[in-house]
């Protein structure tokens, strides 16, 4: 493993292969990949990192959206062209990145994320009024709150172990409620321009929840419905953390996805 901190971001490269860039959630730290990275290593050299505010980052005092996210994800890579993987407001910065920085990105895997824009659909009502009735919350007792709605129905009571090292994970380095501000207000403006993502060729595989109750599954299914390229899978009873929840299906899907990209790139 080689661990870096450069002047605003910690990096992690794990592995040796062809570089896989994992770029996670609103609020998340790497730790949302505790499942992915050692898996992906074998095969990839794989780069993970705390997203701006989160984990051993430097919490910025000025303000930023995802633009300036995409060009974190640049920095890292420092030239090099990746399969990129983005979850949630990582999707939105890998396709943004996608947009901006062609020459990075090889192909792109989104899990749980969306295109934005006016038909974007929005989490339930019921949803919205939790995270709002949580707003002022220590930082463990919001984390146990609401951290189940990331979840499918009734799968924290079901899997209480994980879901207490899930916590510790999440707790190792906690996210300054600036922090969420901040990338909570980003979402707010790509979801306000929306992306073009018609004009994205690479290979992509669209994974959704059918559960997931953050980013509703109908957004993933329009995402991949506009991606000129891409392969849409549906998980029956999977919510929005879907790489925690059920990573082995994800893993296997990422990597089955990889492989058949570069084969057909190779031939």
């Amino acid at each position: 493993m080689r661990g870096a901190q450069t002047q605003r971001l910690y990096t992690e490269e794990h592995g040796d292969g062809e570089p896989l860039l994992l770029v996670e959630g609103l609020g998340q730290s790497m730790w949302a990949w505790r499942d992915q990275i050692s898996v992906f290593a074998r095969h990839y050299r794989t780069i993970a990192f705390d997203t701006r505010g989160t984990g051993r980052s430097v919490v910025p005092a000025e303000p930023y959206g995802i633009d300036e996210l995409a060009q974190d994800a640049a920095e890292i890579l420092d030239g090099r062209t990746a399969d990129v993987v983005g979850l949630s407001m990582g999707g939105y910065v890998a396709l943004t990145l996608a947009l901006s920085r062609p020459d990075l990105v090889r192909s792109l895997v989104l899990i749980g994320t969306g295109a934005g824009g006016p038909d974007r659909v929005p989490r339930p009502q019921d949803v919205r009024d939790a995270y709002a009735a949580a707003i002022g919350l220590p930082f463990d007792e919001y984390g146990r709150k609401m951290m189940p709605l990331t979840f499918s129905s009734g799968w924290t009571e079901r899997n209480p172990e994980r879901f207490e090292e899930i916590l510790a994970a999440r707790g190792e380095h906690p996210t300054p409620d600036v922090t969420l501000d901040a990338h909570l207000e980003a979402c707010y403006g790509f979801y306000a321009r929306g992306c073009q993502v018609e004009l994205i060729g690479v290979p992509a595989l669209v994974v959704h929840g059918d559960a997931d109750v953050i980013v509703p599954v109908e957004n993933g299914r329009a995402l991949a419905a506009r991606l000129p390229n891409a392969r849409y899978v549906e998980l029956q009873g999977r919510g929005h953390n879907v790489q925690l929840e059920d990573p082995e299906t994800v893993n296997r899907l990422v990597l089955d996805f990889l492989r058949e990209s570069f084969a057909f790139a190779s031939a």
